[in-house]
């Protein structure tokens, strides 16, 4: 393959992971939902340990485990950010 082969599979690649990135999401946001209707804390470490020892046991390489984790930790503080911001448009919403 060329280099403009290899361009356009990254790209679509990136298409595929936007689009996946944005499912997983839609799905923190709705665990926010249930967390928040059954007083359950945003932020459960347990659960986030588990989701990064899943995500390493299923690397397959050439990206390390340190880095599998270090992008998992930011899409976990992604997901966090976008379900407190779910959360406080849901409260303010409420107040008005």
């Amino acid at each position: 393959m060329k280099l403009e082969d290899w361009r356009r599979r990254i790209d679509e690649i990136d298409r595929k992971l936007v689009e996946l990135l944005n499912e997983r999401s839609h799905c923190a946001l709705e665990i926010g939902k249930l967390k928040q209707a059954t007083n359950l804390p945003l932020y459960q470490p347990e659960r986030e340990k588990q989701v990064l020892q899943n995500a390493e046991q299923s690397n397959p390489g050439p990206l390390t485990d340190a880095a599998i984790r270090r992008l998992f930790e930011r899409i976990i503080d992604e997901a966090r950010s976008a379900e407190r911001a779910a959360m406080d448009s849901e409260t303010k919403g409420s107040h008005e």
